[in-house]
């Protein structure tokens, strides 16, 4: 549950509207996080990796993931 909420703070310097973590679940090769603005889907590798080398994230990547952003409606 770290590297998710490791991630989400990476995220919200790149969208702020994201949110704070607030729960996950895992389905197959995807997590998808619940936070307090919305929702957001990480593949199971990019946590693995922010767990294990988080330095091989870059910028780009987390723009990519940053995409799938969902916000509460």
């Amino acid at each position: 549950m770290y590297a998710i909420v490791e991630l989400l703070i990476r995220l919200a310097q790149i969208n702020p509207h994201i949110g704070d973590y607030k729960g996950h679940v895992t389905r197959a090769d995807v997590v998808a996080v619940k936070t307090t603005k919305g929702s957001i889907a990480f593949l199971k590798s990019l946590i693995v990796q922010q767990f294990e080398d988080p330095e091989l994230i870059t910028e780009a990547d987390l723009k990519q993931v940053a995409l799938a952003f969902k916000p509460s409606k």
